[in-house]
């Protein structure tokens, strides 16, 4: 499996994570932190089963499984960016925020629950 090349380093995406979780963090640490935990996701849970969308930050296709090649998807998840991140860092459950209807998940492999949170134990 081939995967696709980091953009955000380990040390911005980090430092931008750990200013959102601080609250001291501004519109473009928002937005790097949301497109490194993206990155980070489809690193730990490589495919392209299901789509993981962040409006208008970032999107990625993870979760191994049959590929996606035309048209919607069958399997989306999709969130507003402080959802995402408190889902990351274990701020929130998923299936508190898809209780919630903070999340938008639709198809059988959707379920990120598993794969979720990416940074809880990595944050001061």
């Amino acid at each position: 499996m081939i995967m696709a090349r980091r953009r955000i380093a380990a040390s911005a995406g980090q430092s931008a994570l750990a200013a959102m979780a601080s609250g001291n963090g501004e519109r473009a640490d928002r937005a790097t932190a949301v497109r490194y935990a993206l990155e980070e996701l489809g690193a730990r849970a490589p495919g392209n089963s299901v789509e993981v969308r962040v409006p208008p930050l970032g999107v990625v296709q993870c979760i191994e499984g049959p590929r996606h090649t035309r048209g919607t998807p069958p399997n989306v998840v999709e969130t507003d960016a402080d959802t995402w991140l408190s889902l990351v860092t274990g701020g929130l459950s998923w299936t508190d925020a898809v209780a919630a209807g903070r999340v938008s998940a639709s198809g059988q492999r959707a379920d990120l629950s598993d794969v979720l949170p990416l940074f809880a134990a990595e944050l001061p």
